[in-house]
């Protein structure tokens, strides 16, 4: 899955994508220093695996990852080619949602692109560019689909009416992601691959100076209210620190959170947020030659979770072997979870659930 780091130029996108992938990205105090987009993989924080790997003495730990792509700064007139626009809108399009890091800081050091500090209308500035960029989609799929209506297809005629309903929207400034659409009416539109239908974060920028009221801070605060307004999630953090914390060993980078009062990274908490807002999971296998977490969609069957680890257990699933993490925990071991019964036979239809500890059996 990949989540793209979008913003304004300056505003942080290139610090932050360091941070997450220590991949090292360019950054510099200039528009465009990123153009072609930075990719990397980083993994999911989590501490079951890391439980389950000291209690199994595993031979190898695997973590479930996503990738995060670096894409260049926008500008006013990239829906229309201004600055790096028609590159910028290819790269997000290729993306499954979207980091929106918005500047919330003050320094007279590195400049704005549009000289004064203001998220809202940073924010604004790129959903606008978007939502120009969905128009000219749309108008070319309603001359097609117009095309179809005239004679008398009644699909193309309901589509008709959904795209027209589709555009007085964006033409009232509001993205798609937030219209009230029938699982049919989105499966309809999936393959306009419309930007301003990506589910969203917003990256709250903030300084260092920042970071001990930063639950209070207004630049913040403006964002949390705009995001609200659209049912979008909001982490604050410090690109620059978490930078700097990217690049310490663990005993250090405790001792350097607990000096700013904070108890998890802001990139945990991003990595987190993007892990979810895709709406996946992870169900774990646990053993000594190694303990892994495997991303799957909330509501997969086993079968296909089991498709997830190799396509033979696919094809020849006869039954998962099912334990949830808190009990194998709360037991000590596997035998003893079997003992209290808490060891479950699931076959095809059973929805696997995050934190499923699986053995999947199967026969080819």
């Amino acid at each position: 899955m990949k989540i793209g780091i979008v913003g304004l130029p300056n505003v942080g996108k290139s610090t932050l994508f360091n941070a997450i992938t220590k991949a090292g990205a360019e950054s510099a105090n200039y528009p465009f220093c990123t153009i072609e987009p930075n990719i990397g993989m980083v993994c999911v924080p989590d501490k079951r695996i890391d439980v389950l790997s000291k209690m199994y003495d595993t031979d190898k730990t695997t973590y479930a990852t996503i990738e995060f792509v670096d894409i260049a700064g926008l500008v006013k007139g990239a829906s229309k080619g201004e600055g790096l626009g028609n590159k910028f809108l290819s790269h997000i399009r290729e993306t499954d949602a979207i980091a929106h890091v918005v500047r919330c800081f003050e320094d007279e050091q590195i400049v704005h692109v549009d000289g004064k500090i203001d998220p809202i209308s940073d924010i604004e500035t790129i959903s606008l560019e978007l939502i120009f960029a969905d128009i000219e989609t749309l108008t070319k799929r309603m001359d097609r689909v117009g095309k179809m209506t005239k004679s008398g297809d009644k699909k193309a005629i309901a589509e008709m009416e959904l795209l027209r309903r589709i555009k007085e929207h964006l033409d009232n400034g509001k993205p798609v992601r937030t219209m009230e659409l029938t699982d049919d009416e989105r499966d309809t539109i999936k393959d306009a691959f419309f930007l301003t239908d990506k589910k969203v974060i917003y990256v709250a920028n903030v300084s260092e100076n920042q970071i001990s009221t930063i639950d209070t801070d207004p630049y913040v605060q403006k964002v949390r209210e705009y995001a609200k307004a659209e049912g979008a999630e909001v982490i604050a953090l410090c690109a620059k620190l978490e930078e700097e914390l990217s690049e310490l060993d663990d005993e250090d980078k405790e001792m350097l959170m607990k000096d700013y009062g904070i108890d998890e990274s802001g990139l945990d908490k991003l990595i987190k947020a993007s892990y979810s807002l895709l709406g996946l999971i992870s169900f774990l296998t646990a053993g000594k030659q190694e303990c892994r977490a495997w991303t799957i969609k909330k509501g997969t069957k086993a079968p296909q979770a089991a498709g997830k680890i190799h396509s033979d257990f696919e094809r020849g699933f006869i039954k998962a072997e099912v334990v949830s993490y808190d009990d194998l925990i709360k037991y000590g071991s596997m035998n003893a979870t079997k003992e209290k019964g808490l060891v479950r036979l699931e076959g095809k239809d059973y929805i696997v659930k995050d934190g499923d500890i699986i053995l999947f059996r199967f026969n080819v």
